[in-house]
C-alpha cells in the first residue's frame, strides 16, 4: 500500500457541480475537515450496535469516506474484517493509503470511486454511504450501485436527507444571521452552490425512493441502535439499513 495513486484507479470525478472534492480535501483545514466528515459524529460509535445485533462483518466498505475516519475506526476496532474506503477526490484518498501504511493497518485500503456508477469489482458484507447522498444528482443510480455492492445476505447502511433537511438549508440560506451564521463570513453563493441539489429537491429521499430504486425496503437504523440526541439526526437526516 502506498500514498500514492496508481494506474489501475478511476480518473477523478469530484461532482463539481456542488462541490470540487479533490481540490476541498487538498487544501481543508481540520475545521473544514470536521464539517464535511459528519460520519466522525453521527456513525462511527453506532456501527457498534449495529455490528451487535446484524454482527462483525468480514468485509466492510465506507462509501465516501473522506478522510477515513470510519473506516481507520472500524479496521483497529476488529482487525479480522477487510475494510475499503471509497472517495471521489484522489487527494484524500492518497493521503488515506499513506496514512494507513504509516500507522502500519494492513486490513484497510483506499481506491477512488465515484456514485453514481462506483464501478468496484467486489462485494462486502456491509456498506455505509453517509454523508455523500446530498451530493449526487442519480440518486436512483446511486442507490442501485451502492446496493450491488452489497453480498446477499448482508446490508446496506445508509445516510440520506430529506425535505425537512431541504426546507433547513433555504431557512439558513434566506435568513443566515438569524441561524448563528457570522455576516461577515458567509458565502451565499457557495452555500447555495454545495447544497444546490438538496436546495433543488433533487438530491433528498423518503423511504419510497429508496424502495423504488432498489425493490428493499428501508429499515430505521433506530430499531438497532439508540437515537442520538440530536434530533435532527433521526428527523431531517435519516439513517435506514436495507438487509439484501
Amino acid at each position: 500500500m502506498t500514498g500514492t495513486i496508481d494506474a489501475s484507479d478511476r480518473s477523478d470525478a469530484s461532482h463539481p457541480e456542488t462541490i470540487d472534492w479533490n481540490a476541498f480535501w487538498r487544501d481543508a483545514d481540520e475545521s473544514d475537515r470536521e464539517y464535511a466528515t459528519p460520519s466522525t459524529h453521527h456513525v462511527r460509535d453506532l456501527l457498534a450496535q449495529f455490528f451487535d445485533a446484524k454482527g462483525v462483518p468480514e468485509s466492510f466498505a465506507d462509501v465516501g469516506c473522506g478522510p477515513g475516519v470510519v473506516a481507520f475506526h472500524v479496521a483497529r476496532e476488529h482487525p479480522d474484517t477487510t475494510v475499503y474506503g471509497y472517495d471521489a477526490a484522489t487527494s484524500i484518498v492518497a493521503e488515506n493509503r499513506e496514512r494507513a501504511a504509516t500507522d502500519e493497518i494492513s486490513n484497510v485500503h483506499f481506491e477512488q470511486a465515484a456514485l453514481p456508477d462506483l464501478d468496484i469489482d467486489r462485494q462486502f458484507d456491509t456498506v455505509l454511504c453517509y454523508g455523500t447522498m446530498s451530493y449526487v444528482a442519480d440518486s436512483a443510480a446511486a442507490l442501485r450501485a451502492l446496493y450491488d455492492a452489497v453480498e446477499p445476505g448482508g446490508h446496506l447502511v445508509l445516510g440520506y436527507v430529506n425535505d425537512g433537511y431541504r426546507r433547513h438549508l433555504q431557512r439558513i440560506l434566506d435568513d443566515p444571521v438569524g441561524h448563528g451564521k457570522d455576516p461577515d463570513a458567509f458565502d451565499a453563493a457557495e452555500f447555495e452552490r454545495r447544497w444546490r441539489l438538496v436546495l433543488d429537491g433533487e438530491s433528498t429521499l423518503t423511504y419510497e425512493a429508496i424502495h423504488d430504486a432498489v425493490g428493499t425496503w428501508p429499515r430505521s437504523f433506530w430499531e438497532v441502535a439508540d437515537y442520538p440526541e440530536e434530533r435532527w439526526a433521526w428527523e431531517d437526516v435519516p439513517i435506514v439499513w436495507l438487509p439484501k
